[in-house]
């Protein structure tokens, strides 16, 4: 078991935690993060990029002039891609663009990440952060003590004063723990543990 020290918002360690290795010490494979992070993103595309092909451009339904003896070159259709306001050939139409990958996949790749940053030294875990109101400079104080610029702070409940008041500081996002997912931890500097949500983390990931 791994032990880390708890500490205050006032930068003071206040009581150790011992740590699961499954999940805080676990195997790091770069090939895990790109598989799920290119699930994240993939899933978030929209995919509504939509043109007409021929066959969904209004008119057309008569030949536009005799197929001889005009001395211009044979059309069937006003919907022709070659004409002016006809339908595009090959454009892009609605699509799907979500992959899925198998849930030891995920949880694997999650356990990495966080084992990642606890080998780097970011992982950062507080016993509480209490707040009485939307108090988005003393949030500000609190990271400055303990050198942080960019972090992911996860809560183990909903806390509407801490989520608001860090809403406007540039590179810091509070996420709840059950939507704890790879890109989010990659994509910070540190990562911020309520020391409540270590064991719902645990108890998730165990499995």
């Amino acid at each position: 078991m791994t032990t880390l020290a708890v500490y205050d918002i006032g930068n003071q360690k206040v009581s150790d935690i011992e740590l699961d290795d499954r999940i805080f010490d676990a195997k790091i494979n770069p090939t895990l993060f790109y598989d799920v992070i290119r699930m994240d993103l993939d899933s978030k595309r929209k995919g509504t990029a939509s043109t007409k092909n021929r066959a969904l451009i209004r008119g057309g339904g008569a030949k536009p002039w005799r197929q001889k003896g005009t001395g211009r070159a044979r059309a069937g259709s006003r919907r022709s891609p070659l004409w002016r306001g006809g339908g595009t050939i090959f454009g892009p139409m609605p699509k799907d663009y979500s992959i899925s990958l198998p849930k030891k996949v995920k949880r694997a790749a999650l356990r990495a990440a966080l084992s990642l940053k606890r080998q780097e030294g970011k992982l950062i875990l507080l016993n509480d952060f209490p707040l009485e109101g939307f108090k988005t400079r003393l949030v500000l104080e609190i990271l400055k003590r303990f050198q942080v610029e960019d972090a992911l702070i996860v809560t183990d409940e909903r806390n509407s004063f801490l989520e608001r008041s860090a809403q406007n500081l540039p590179g810091i996002e509070v996420l709840r723990y059950e939507g704890l997912n790879v890109y989010d931890i990659l994509n910070h500097e540190h990562l911020i543990l309520l020391h409540p949500t270590v064991a719902k983390i645990e108890g998730t990931l165990k499995s």
